[in-house]
């Protein structure tokens, strides 16, 4: 599977750190006037389970908590802080799926099945690099800011890395590293979730690559 790729890139050329983002012509929501709910309580609000519904987050849950199990201390323990400010962009289960498919040509049948795909050929390094890809501190961008931030460079908790918010007829689109393959389309369906606190987050329909595969 061509994740293996991902796996010795990102561990062997990217440092692990939290950076302040660049966003170029984003307007910021004033953080003092929002409240503290972390995004990782609502990623853990059903309970740390896997269903069949595809457009949630189940998958992405169980990479955070398995990143944070191994490594209490990760940068990923941004998503429990509520009191900090940052924007998320969160791969449903289709999009995980997806990047199963992409890379390895099978589509598989449950979420269990796909998660133990990628980290069977991801180790606790590679899904904290990718889940620090999804990631921009510092900035609490609602979808209404985003669509008006067409060519905004946006950094990402990945330190040394960017994302670039593209927007087209109507949708918003962020442009990864990855050149050969699609950009990710924010879904109008999970758009500000979380919305009124410091951490927000935008449901995406593809995972982000932080190299080009």
């Amino acid at each position: 599977m061509r994740i293996r790729v991902l796996t010795s890139a990102v561990v062997a050329g990217v440092a692990l750190s939290l950076v302040s983002p660049a966003v170029a012509t984003a307007q910021v929501a004033p953080a003092q006037k929002l409240g503290n709910k972390s995004l990782a309580s609502v990623l853990a609000a059903d309970g740390h389970r896997y269903d069949h519904n595809w457009d949630d987050f189940d998958i992405l849950d169980k990479a955070v908590t398995t990143v944070l199990k191994a490594k209490p201390k990760s940068d990923v323990a941004v998503l429990a802080d509520g009191k900090v400010a940052l924007t998320a962009f969160l791969p449903t289960d289709r999009a995980f799926r997806r990047l199963v498919h992409d890379l390895s040509g099978k589509r598989l049948g449950s979420e269990k099945a796909v998660f133990k795909a990628v980290a069977g050929v991801a180790d606790v390094k590679t899904l904290e690099a990718i889940l620090l890809y999804h990631v921009v501190p510092g900035a609490t961008l609602t979808y209404k800011v985003a669509k008006g931030a067409d060519g905004a460079k946006l950094a990402t908790a990945l330190a040394g890395t960017n994302l670039r918010v593209k927007v087209r007829h109507g949708s918003v689109f962020l442009r990864d590293r990855d050149t050969d393959d699609l950009n990710a389309r924010v879904r109008a369906a999970a758009k500000n979730i979380n919305k009124g606190n410091k951490q927000i987050a935008h449901g995406i329909n593809r995972v982000l690559r932080p190299i080009n595969l």
